[in-house]
C-alpha cells in the first residue's frame, strides 16, 4: 500500500508539472497574440503619387470638307475631284498613302425643307479623309500648311467631333516604373507621419492601385500628355 501511494503521489506531482508547463506556454503564445493584434491594429493610410510627361506616339487627323451641287452627278464629281486634292496634299507632305481612308459621305437634299427660300445648290455633301499616322510632328508641322487646300478650292470644316486627336499607346511600358514610383511615393509620407508619431514603418497591410489616366498637359500642346496614378497603401506602424 506504501509503494502504491508514492506512486501516486509522484504522478501527480509530474501531472502538475505539466500542467504549470503548459499554463506558462499557453500565457506566452496569448502574450504574442496579443503583442501581434495591437501591432496590426497600428497603421497608416497613405497616398502616393507619380507622374510622367509623354509624348504622342500616334494621330488621328480627320481632314472634313464639304460639296455642294444641283445634281447628284455633279455632286459625285466634286466630292472625288476634293478627295483626291486632299490625298494628293498629304502625300506630297510625307505621309505614305497607305495611311489615308476615307468614310461614307453624308448627303443631304438643302430643298427637303426649304420651302420658298430655296438655296441656289439643291445638293450638299460632308466626307471626311482620315490620316493615321506615328508622324507626330510632321502633322504639327502640315497642320499650318492646309491653306494649299483652300487655294485649291477645296472647303474644310472644323468641328469638335473631327478635331485631330493625339494619342500616347506606350501606358503599359511605363505601368511597372510610375506603379513602383507611387509606392515609394506613400512610403516616404507614411515614414514621415511615422517619425512625427515616434514609430517606425513596417510592412504594407494593404495595398489598392488607382486608375491611370491620360491628359493633355494643356490645350496649346495636345500632342504631350501627362500620365498620373494614385496609389492607396496602409502601412503597419511599429514601436
Amino acid at each position: 500500500m506504501k509503494v502504491k501511494r508514492e506512486e501516486t503521489i509522484k504522478a501527480a506531482a509530474v501531472l502538475g508539472i505539466l500542467l504549470a508547463v503548459g499554463l506558462l506556454l499557453g500565457g506566452m503564445q496569448m502574450k504574442r497574440a496579443v503583442v501581434a493584434w495591437k501591432q496590426a491594429d497600428r497603421f497608416v493610410s497613405v497616398k502616393g503619387l507619380a507622374e510622367r510627361d509623354v509624348k504622342a506616339d500616334l494621330v488621328l487627323w480627320p481632314l472634313s470638307y464639304s460639296v455642294s451641287a444641283n445634281s447628284l452627278d455633279q455632286l459625285h464629281g466634286l466630292m472625288h475631284e476634293a478627295e483626291s486634292k486632299i490625298r494628293a496634299f498629304l502625300v506630297r507632305h510625307g505621309f505614305d498613302a497607305k495611311d489615308i481612308t476615307s468614310n461614307i459621305p453624308q448627303i443631304s437634299d438643302l430643298w427637303t425643307y426649304a420651302g420658298e427660300n430655296k438655296p441656289q445648290e439643291r445638293y450638299r455633301a460632308e466626307a471626311v479623309v482620315l490620316l493615321r499616322t506615328s508622324q507626330v510632328d510632321q502633322v504639327k508641322d502640315v497642320m499650318t500648311k492646309t491653306d494649299e487646300l483652300i487655294k485649291e478650292g477645296i472647303l474644310l470644316s472644323h468641328s469638335w467631333e473631327h478635331r485631330p486627336q493625339f494619342i500616347f499607346t506606350g501606358l503599359n511600358e511605363i505601368k511597372p516604373e510610375m506603379i513602383a514610383e507611387a509606392t515609394r511615393s506613400a512610403r516616404d509620407a507614411a515614414t514621415q507621419f511615422a517619425q512625427d508619431s515616434g514609430s517606425r514603418v513596417g510592412k504594407i497591410r494593404s495595398a489598392q492601385q488607382g486608375y491611370f489616366s491620360i491628359e493633355d498637359v494643356d490645350k496649346y500642346t495636345p500632342d504631350v500628355k501627362r500620365v498620373r496614378v494614385v496609389t492607396t497603401i496602409e502601412f503597419l506602424l511599429l514601436d
